[in-house]
């Protein structure tokens, strides 16, 4: 049965998040960063302790999607100080054979259900410039707000915020 499923994820889920990472990030990223971005971005944000801080110290949720037992997608998120009522949506990646498939929607959308029953008024986003993500996120409702060039150690990152009112 391929049935689909999505769980918050614990500290023991901190090995499929990070799987699930290396897998997807540098096919995700290859033509949108440098080699060296990449490397140094994923080293600095996807390790396991990296992962755990996010959960225990930034107090990010991460959910996994499943199909069957096999992991096959990760989001997370977590509450913004300014503007008040504000979440972001700190991470969504899929396993690049599950792209394009809805399983991104549908990771966005229990996103969207988490923090709304939080009491979120907006939930907002960063996307590289250059990431053809960009047209998933409009689709899906969100608009640019804000272009940034934002340092991160001797890198840029180069992106939009996108902003959606969440209902």
């Amino acid at each position: 049965m391929n049935t689909l499923s999505i769980k918050v994820a614990s500290i023991e889920d901190i090995p499929a998040i990070v799987k699930i990472a290396y897998d997807t990030w540098f096919v995700t990223y290859q033509d949108v960063i440098s080699q060296a971005q990449i490397e140094y971005m994923f080293g600095e944000m996807y390790t396991p302790e990296s992962i755990y801080k996010q959960m225990d110290f930034y107090k990010h949720a991460f959910l996994i999607l499943y199909q069957a037992e096999m992991p096959i997608g990760f989001a997370s998120y977590g509450k913004l100080e300014e503007p008040i009522n504000t979440y972001k949506l700190q991470k969504l990646y899929l396993l690049p054979s599950q792209q394009n498939k809805g399983f991104g929607r549908m990771l966005l959308n229990e996103v969207e259900k988490q923090v709304a029953g939080l009491g979120a008024d907006h939930l907002q986003l960063n996307v590289n410039r250059k990431n053809p993500a960009l047209s998933f996120y409009e689709k899906l409702g969100y608009e640019i707000i804000e272009t940034v060039d934002i340092p991160f150690a001797e890198f840029w990152l180069n992106d939009f915020i996108l902003s959606k009112k969440i209902a």
